[in-house]
């Protein structure tokens, strides 16, 4: 049956939408504002775009945060990726539930403690704050989000097919490397891609373990917004908007064909299990 909704709600969604995404709106609109002042729209021009490539300094600052959102998601989708094996397969082990708490509590930590926190330790070990420095302060926060993505999908990954591959002979990194990986890799991507957009548009955590030429591109962003709004300006937060979307968009499209294919599979389970009984009953036939 198909359900309607009400006008309260579609209203409630209307709202909501605007309230998050208006903001957004306006800023890619003025972006191909053909005036110089931000809030006079002057026509439409793709000349503030042209401006934007042509400044050295915030292609510089975008180069440093793709490099660092490559590393940094590489590294978080490691850890994480091995946090929720350790979780969903681990079994009982002492300190089971600490380790838990551990890996989730960034989730609900504000990152202004965690940047913090990440620059007493740089300082208290030597490290000297650079690039490094805020990929690793960025893949702390990033893994225990990979580690959910990835954990969900583990969960639901059926143990007998491991199973099998053990009764063939695998040994159990064998057994990882050639049926769990396969199967649980759309979930690694999804959480890699997560890293990544979330590395491309964090600010708190690289302006406390950020150094001298290390300036990422949203801590340009930010410091060229203290002088004043440009259209360049908009320009630029347009892209950041897209690349960040176009990340989102992906990890929406792979989880979805994921759960088709699963979907798909489900009659053919069914298919072996009543082959299965059909098998027993023939077998028993026999006997008799």
């Amino acid at each position: 049956m198909n359900a309607r909704m009400s006008w309260f709600n579609v209203t409630a969604v209307a709202l909501g939408l605007a309230f998050l995404y208006l903001p957004m709106l306006i800023v890619v609109i003025y972006s191909f504002n053909a005036s110089k002042l931000v809030t006079v729209w002057g026509g439409f021009s793709t000349h503030w775009y042209g401006v934007l490539f042509a400044n050295q300094d915030f292609l510089d600052a975008a180069m440093v945060s793709v490099r660092i959102g490559l590393m940094s998601a590489t590294l978080a989708t490691v850890l994480g990726t091995m946090a929720a094996y350790v979780m969903v397969r681990g079994g009982t082990f002492p300190g089971r539930t600490l380790f838990s708490g551990l890996v989730y509590a960034p989730l609900v930590m504000p990152e202004v403690i965690m940047g913090l926190s990440m620059l007493l330790l740089f300082i208290a070990v030597g490290l000297d704050r650079g690039q490094g420095t805020i990929m690793l302060a960025q893949a702390t926060l990033e893994m225990c989000f990979v580690c959910v993505v990835v954990s969900s999908r583990l969960a639901t990954h059926d143990r007998a097919m491991d199973e099998a591959a053990m009764d063939l002979g695998c040994t159990p990194a064998k057994v990882f490397w050639l049926v769990t990986l396969p199967n649980i890799a759309p979930a690694i991507l999804s959480g890699w891609l997560l890293a990544f957009s979330m590395s491309l548009d964090d600010l708190v955590m690289a302006s406390f373990t950020s150094g001298p030429s290390s300036t990422t591109l949203p801590l340009r962003l930010y410091s060229s917004v203290r002088t004043g709004v440009s259209p360049e300006i908009n320009a630029l937060s347009s892209l950041v908007i897209g690349v960040v979307a176009l990340g989102l968009v992906t990890t929406a499209v792979i989880n979805r064909k994921t759960m088709q294919r699963r979907h798909r599979r489900e009659p053919d389970a069914a298919q072996v299990s009543r082959a299965t009984r059909n098998g027993h009953h023939i077998q028993l036939g026999k006997q008799r």
